[in-house]
């Protein structure tokens, strides 16, 4: 049985991306990020690319936005509007790693949020967190929310540097499955996130 997983983080900057890759290698999965906001030159999409296999599926964006800002003010500059109807999940026989941007209540319009492009998808969420002072708020935070929705949570991954107190803390308060932790990677290539695989267990 093939899975589908979405990618969130706790906020911007949490390593989406990198998690994305790794988990895209481990499970020999294909990958898709639906909207990219600004750096067109240098997209998530590109980079997953630069680090998974090279027969790995990426399938393009549903929306390439311009500027480097929240979702529905980079669309509202491009003169266009982010529809949730007009972003159909890629038909694949394989397992698919969907990328989100930034974390679930970023907007993608005036009504919708990222969480809405979740509920509308129908899949599992993997939740991405970083140890940083606020950072169980922001994750307790975000599996709540994922709980009030009725969306499933397949598990957590904690990426960077280990905080054993903070990450216990999160484990034993949400009940949610850490599904492992990723190091602070210094070198990123197709060799080290291939490695980087088992410190995850799905």
């Amino acid at each position: 049985m093939n899975n589908t997983y979405f990618i969130t983080g706790i906020g911007t900057g949490i390593g989406k991306t990198i998690i994305s890759s790794i988990l895209t290698e481990k499970l020999k999965a294909d990958y898709w990020k639906p909207i990219q906001s600004g750096d067109l030159e240098i997209s998530d999409s590109l980079f997953v690319k630069h680090l998974v296999s090279p027969n790995t599926i990426i399938h393009p964006e549903s929306y390439r936005l311009s500027e480097p800002l929240s979702p529905h003010l980079s669309a509202r500059l491009d003169g266009i509007e982010i529809s949730l109807e007009s972003i159909k999940k890629p038909e694949t026989d394989n397992n698919l790693i969907i990328e989100g941007a930034g974390g679930l209540m970023v907007p993608l319009n005036d009504k919708e949020l990222i969480l809405d492009l979740i509920k509308n998808l129908g899949v599992k969420v993997i939740i991405v967190s970083q140890n940083y002072l606020g950072s169980i708020n922001h994750t307790l935070l975000t599996i709540e929310m994922l709980k009030i929705h009725q969306i499933e949570i397949a598990g957590l991954i904690f990426n960077g540097v280990k905080n054993e107190e903070s990450e216990q803390y999160i484990e034993n308060y949400s009940k949610v499955k850490v599904l492992g932790r990723i190091p602070k990677m210094s070198i990123l290539n197709n060799e080290t996130i291939n490695k980087a695989g088992a410190y995850i267990t799905l």
